[in-house]
């Protein structure tokens, strides 16, 4: 912190000469290896993160375009077969009176996974520029990407309780269709994008803001 005037300057554990261990946070002195704590290795900063962020990050919205084109369920009722894409599986159900579900389907389907490739984009591109959001904003963003990682599969869940139940004796079943592969596959790829990302690159950027100051 700098003490002169009213302005504060952020230090960081790189430049008070500290790395911090990411699995149990045991902050150790910057020429350290690896942990004495719980043995993982130390690294300062990733240098290839953001590499892996964007490279994570575009394969799952490559996957992400064919779950939203394919049907992602099949239903089958004696000779008739009918498929409904995930935007259509909510008009269905809104149709048919179920509001609510259908509004959970589309915000854990459409805006939940589309605000986290906006969210992820825009932390890779702002820890590079240096502009945007200060940092303890960005920092927050980051979690919460992190967090609602864990509600992203529930379309998933939904179609394998259908699939499970919804099988009247020969009469009626549903299967899940291909967008089902596709939209786990963009899920898994958006959740490994968001931990590829090394968050004190966010400090970094911090710092370098204080620096042109």
């Amino acid at each position: 912190m700098e003490l002169s005037g009213t302005s504060e300057k952020t230090v960081t554990a790189r430049a008070a000469g500290l790395v911090a261990c990411t699995r149990c946070t045991r902050a150790w002195p910057i020429e350290t290896q690896v942990c004495g704590r719980c043995g993982a290795k130390l690294v300062s900063r990733d240098e290839n993160s953001l590499q892996r962020v964007w490279a994570l990050w575009i394969v799952g919205l490559m996957c992400y375009v064919p779950a939203n084109v394919y049907p992602m369920l099949r239903t089958q009722q004696l000779f008739q077969v009918d498929e409904s894409t995930i935007i259509g599986g909510a008009v269905d159900l809104a149709h048919y009176g179920a509001f609510g579900i259908a509004t959970i389907i589309l915000v854990a389907s459409v805006v939940i996974p589309l605000g986290k490739f906006w969210a992820i984009a825009f932390l890779a591109v702002s820890v590079r520029s240096g502009r945007g959001f200060a940092s303890h904003h960005r920092l927050l963003m980051y979690e919460v990407v992190e967090y609602i990682g864990r509600w992203s599969m529930i379309d998933i869940f939904v179609v394998a309780i259908l699939s499970a139940l919804v099988q009247l004796q020969g009469l009626a079943s549903i299967t899940p269709g291909p967008a089902a592969f596709f939209f786990a596959l963009s899920v898994i790829f958006t959740m490994l994008s968001a931990q590829a990302f090394d968050p004190r690159m966010i400090w970094d950027a911090q710092a370098d803001d204080d620096e042109a100051l």
